[in-house]
């Protein structure tokens, strides 16, 4: 693997995790149900953790040297993550569907630590280790409150 490939993995994880804040966003607006004030605030948890998490994805590409993708469109085609319809959604299926897109993130984090660790590239694999901490968390605890 050479740092090209380290490059364009982690500018796909930057998309991605910019077109689930932007999503994580529309389902805060849009969630509809029983459990609205819960999931409402869980929400803005959520899209404000992974806010961070971008701009330390993209310090991270520009401390080894990289340059992390900075336009809508270009988040938007590296994306793994895909947008949603913008409408009202009821708490159940969102929590599947933000679920699922953290099993997304997970993987690509799990990815990239994989390669970093055969190039020591210590740096970005120490960063994938907390994202996967976080994104580990968050599939777990949306899993359990979806058990019936």
């Amino acid at each position: 693997m050479q740092q090209n490939k380290v490059n364009t993995s982690m500018n796909e994880l930057l998309g991605s995790l910019v077109v689930f804040y932007h999503k994580l966003q529309s389902y805060h607006w849009y969630v509809t149900g029983h459990s609205f004030f819960t999931i409402h605030a869980q929400l803005e948890s959520y899209y404000d953790e992974v806010n961070e998490e971008i701009d330390e994805v993209a310090e991270t590409l520009l401390k080894i040297g990289g340059k992390p993708v900075s336009r809508m469109g270009e988040f938007l085609e590296l994306s793994k993550i895909k947008e949603d319809n913008g409408t009202y959604i009821s708490a159940d299926e969102l929590l599947g569907k933000v679920l699922e897109d953290y099993r997304v993130l997970l993987g690509l984090a799990s990815s990239i630590k994989t390669s970093a660790d055969e190039e020591n590239s210590y740096l970005v694999s120490t960063k994938m280790d907390d994202l996967i901490d976080s994104f580990s968390k968050a599939v777990w605890m949306i899993s359990q409150s979806m058990i019936k």
